[in-house]
């Protein structure tokens, strides 16, 4: 229903709940410096398939920037200062990375917000991610900023315990969305992706999520 309100250009602000805020089309004036971006961090630090703790592997392939890194393997879900391939620190996050995050932060009414770890995640067609808690940063009341580019995927919105059926939220190329407070421990997933065409991405969907790790 959204849409039928939308502005024809330029971004627009959505609250889905008390602490979770869909910010349209926020990112879709940078897209091309956050792509190269995105590429240049990735020859440093190239993304690779995780495993769950019980030896599964994730469809999604992740890599990160920042002072800390996301991985995942026998040994548990954790931040880890250095990328486990190479044995070097983290690429640093990029200004443009660090400038978006805490703006559309503010916006969505959690100021101060100081990001030290990004993920990024890469999604090909058919990749999915299951619904989870982000539990693994020390500070919950910092919230989770995350950033859509390439090819749509279906957010899933869920409640408090993994039973509880979620929402469903179509995220575009371009939108930024935002949750913390009351809702910054819901549980949360991504549909498997379409196939599908992005001009600047072909079947690829992007997703940088933002977080205070420490």
């Amino acid at each position: 229903m959204a849409d039928l309100f939308a502005p024809e250009e330029g971004g627009w602000l959505e609250r889905l709940s008390s602490g979770a805020v869909l910010l349209h089309r926020r990112a879709s004036d940078i897209d091309a410096l956050l792509l190269a971006e995105v590429e240049a961090l990735l020859r440093q630090a190239p993304p690779r398939g995780m495993q769950t703790p019980g030896g599964r592997g994730m469809s999604v392939i992740t890599s990160s920037c920042g002072g800390y890194g996301w991985v995942s393997d026998a040994r548990g879900y954790r931040y880890a200062e250095r990328d486990p391939l190479s044995g070097l620190p983290w690429p640093a996050m990029p200004a443009p990375f660090r400038a978006l995050a805490e703006a559309a932060a503010a916006e969505a009414g959690f100021p101060g917000f100081a990001p030290d770890a990004c993920l990024i995640n890469c999604y090909a067609p058919g990749a999915k991610m299951s619904l989870h808690q982000d539990k693994d940063e020390r500070d919950f009341s910092a919230p989770i900023v995350s950033v859509s580019l390439g090819l749509p995927a279906v957010f899933l919105f869920g409640g408090f315990s993994r039973a509880e059926r979620p929402g469903r939220i179509e995220l575009r190329h371009g939108d930024v969305l935002v949750w913390g407070g009351p809702d910054r421990m819901r549980f949360h997933g991504v549909l498997p992706v379409a196939e599908g065409e992005h001009p600047l991405l072909g079947r690829r969907r992007i997703n940088l999520t933002f977080r205070k790790a420490r």
